[in-house]
């Protein structure tokens, strides 16, 4: 999946950015040719056309950039959080009696190891599903046993500070996987690119009154642009693009082996 990606994300960076040049040279070649039919044309009309297509792609790619790194964000804070509920219900196990702790310990283990590998096997998607669904098996028997245990007990701690705890660690669970499947719909990718494109098109319209074209005008908004859609869909997707959230799992690792 990794390699699929970095294809989509080769072919969508180079098409926009080929696309903008394009349509930019026919934006100039329709402007040249208007001013020809019309040598005494004026832009005041053409002006707030222009200007509407581009503060609204700029409002777009704004909201879809901030979405996209707060979705980041908040995927590294999922992380934390889920990591510090599956260590303090690890610890509040010791709350049970002990000749039921050490099978419900070895479900802990397999639990952690089960969550690390949910999220490094994103080039199987088939992988991905096995893997919560395991998951999820292995939440309702921590669950079930510890639930069982706590009353066998007889105390209340196990039932006001363990059962919380799994309680939590098990939304923690579900709320991680749901935000790993939220992403902006393609329509608004799409709507971007277009929006790129006119914009590209009236700025080669307003170069046509230049007889030489910078290099840095011609290529500056094109390349902006294309950075802009490049940076948003490696914080859309933080464990198959360069900008990664991999090393974030390193404090799961650490509860896993404090597990041993």
């Amino acid at each position: 999946m990794r390699t699929t990606f970095s294809l989509i994300t080769v072919v969508v960076v180079v098409g926009l950015l080929g696309g903008m040049l394009v349509m930019q040279a026919v934006g100039r070649k329709l402007g040249e040719r208007d001013r020809r039919l019309d040598p005494e044309h004026k832009d005041s009309g053409n002006g707030a056309a222009e200007a509407a297509v581009i503060a609204l792609l700029g409002l777009l790619v704004a909201f879809t950039f901030s979405g996209a790194g707060s979705r980041y964000d908040a995927r590294r804070q999922q992380i934390i959080a889920e990591t510090n509920a599956i260590g303090t219900a690890w610890r509040r196990i010791d709350l049970l009696p002990p000749n039921r702790q050490p099978e419900i310990r070895d479900l802990f283990r397999q639990y952690a190891d089960n969550r690390l590998e949910t999220f490094r096997s994103v080039d199987d998607m088939a992988g991905i599903s096995a893997n919560i669904a395991r998951g999820q098996a292995l939440q309702q028997r921590i669950w079930s046993l510890s639930v069982a245990a706590a009353g066998e007990s007889g105390q209340t701690p196990p039932f006001t500070l363990l059962v919380p705890a799994l309680n939590e660690m098990i939304d923690l669970a579900a709320a991680r996987n749901a935000a790993s499947r939220i992403h902006p719909p393609g329509a608004v990718f799409f709507l971007i690119g277009v929006l790129a494109l006119v914009a590209a098109m009236f700025a080669g319209y307003s170069m046509a009154d230049q007889k030489v074209v910078s290099l840095v005008h011609r290529f500056g908004f094109p390349a902006v642009m294309t950075v802009a859609v490049f940076l948003i869909l490696n914080f859309e997707f933080p464990r198959l693009g360069l900008i990664r959230i991999d090393s974030m799992d390193q404090l799961m690792i650490d509860v896993r082996r404090a597990m041993n």
